[in-house]
């Protein structure tokens, strides 16, 4: 087995169970087309192969991609390339791929941003990540983030097996999960993505602080402004950004794109 180098959050899964079973969240078929993240020793794309599907698999360790490539000269369907999947180009790969991986901790948030605003987007996302992260992709209003508003925006998230942290070599410091993200066939708002996701991220400016506050201060509006926008969306100045939901997130939009009344500035 190779060493693994810390720096990039290596830890080797070679569980035959839990590598069959974050394939089959895929719903990997012959032929179809799939980019692997980080193949590491090749365990899941062993697996991968099998299916018999076509997969690119991008590795950013120098020593690891000359044992891939050694490994598998003679599989015509299975393409190893040296790359960072934080400048990888999406659009670069075929229409409703799909996205298998055991990905480094650190990692996950980049990914889920990336190919939620991504122009060609996975059919679906199969990501094996730490257990605390999934939970919050997939959490529901009263814990959620804007990492979990992101991804619930662009796809519907749900939470498949945990896998214990005694099953990787090295073992991590934490359990890990699998998550599945599985592309929306339609959008879920009919929104301009860039001024909702500008209110998104003013609401969570102060996360600790009412949205009387945060809102106030992303948006830089006045407080009293601030609660006029929100009781117009029908929601209670005193939440916190953790509590809306998803749809609380569009109508507060909406209204925040129509205009609402201003407060008189006091002279």
């Amino acid at each position: 087995m190779s060493d693994t180098k810390k720096s990039l959050g290596q830890h080797w899964l070679k569980d035959t169970a839990v590598l069959h079973a974050i394939v089959e969240a895929a719903e990997i078929k012959e032929a179809d087309e799939v980019l692997e993240i980080g193949p590491g020793l090749g365990t899941l794309t062993d697996v991968l192969v099998e299916k018999q599907a076509n997969i690119l698999s991008l590795e950013f360790d120098q020593d690891l991609i000359k044992q891939l490539k050694a490994k598998y000269v003679n599989r015509h369907n299975v393409t190893i390339i040296e790359g960072d999947i934080r400048s990888f180009d999406y659009n670069s790969l075929p229409k409703q791929y799909k996205i298998v991986a055991n990905i480094p901790y650190y990692l996950t948030s980049h990914l889920v941003r990336a190919i939620s605003e991504t122009d060609n987007m996975p059919s679906v996302a199969v990501l094996l990540i730490q257990k605390e992260v999934a939970q919050r992709i997939c959490a529901l209003p009263g814990k959620m983030g804007i990492l979990s508003v992101t991804a619930q925006f662009y796809f519907e998230c749900s939470l498949d097996i945990e896998v214990p942290a005694r099953l990787f070599a090295p073992p991590p410091k934490v359990d890990s999960q699998v998550v599945v993200l599985t592309s929306r066939s339609t959008k879920l708002f009919d929104v301009d993505e860039k001024s909702f996701f500008k209110l998104v991220k003013a609401g969570f400016s102060e996360k600790r602080k009412t949205l009387r506050n945060s809102l106030s201060s992303g948006l830089g509006i006045s407080k009293d402004d601030a609660v006029i926008l929100l009781e117009k969306a029908g929601l209670n100045p005193k939440y916190r950004a953790q509590q809306l939901s998803l749809d609380d997130w569009h109508s507060l939009h909406i209204v925040h794109s129509n205009g609402y009344v201003s407060s008189p500035k006091v002279l």
